[in-house]
């Protein structure tokens, strides 16, 4: 939201998810339709937990309202659950259970090994992990995050740019219950450094 500029984005493109319990009137989708190769529909829904983090509407009651609606058009239906706190992640899961195909936990970076499918065919992770430089703390450089920690001056974020993996997780649903059957979590490096790329560029 600090970058005013992306508010029309947030309007006109579909694909572009924010969290679905903002209050009304905040610009831009919490959830929409989506189709797979195959042609089935995929119903992405993101929601934003309340514990450490700003307290906005109720994700569990905002996301079975959404789950409603939204699985009147899906074949298939994903939850992505942007929050803090990994008990607040592992409640969405069972309180999901049965009523999606999936539950994936984002925000920390930090991808967890907690992958499973619940007992009502729901698809499960604290945390799919994230898209980065591994030789960082959470993508930021090492030296301006310690920097940061042991002064508490707000220093500007550097993004670190070597050591990149591709994080995430592939579920595995029946096409025709909706119910996911497995669930792995994938890492994959990416060999070829940033300053080799950039330098390429010159």
């Amino acid at each position: 939201w600090a970058k005013k500029e992306i508010m029309p984005f947030l309007e006109k493109e579909s694909r572009l998810l924010r969290p679905a319990n903002y209050p009304a009137g905040v610009p831009g989708r919490g959830g929409g339709i989506f189709r797979a190769g195959n042609g089935k529909k995929i119903g992405v829904l993101n929601l934003e937990g309340r514990v450490f983090m700003k307290h906005l509407d109720c994700p569990f009651r905002i996301g079975e309202k959404e789950i409603e609606r939204l699985k009147q058009e899906a074949d298939i239906l994903v939850i992505d659950f942007h929050a803090e706190a990994t008990s607040e992640k592992v409640a969405m899961g069972w309180f999901m259970s049965g009523k999606v195909s999936a539950v994936l936990g984002t925000h920390t970076h930090i991808q967890t090994c907690d992958e499973k499918v619940l007992d009502g065919g729901t698809a499960y992770i604290t945390d799919v992990g994230m898209t980065g430089p591994l030789d960082s703390i959470i993508g930021i450089r090492k030296e301006v995050a310690l920097e940061r920690l042991l002064t508490q001056i707000p220093w500007k974020f550097d993004v670190a740019t070597e050591d990149i993996e591709l994080q995430g997780v592939v579920v595995e649903v029946d096409a025709k219950t909706g119910k996911s059957n497995h669930i792995k979590r994938i890492r994959v490096p990416l060999k070829e450094s940033s300053k080799s790329r950039s330098h390429e560029r010159l």
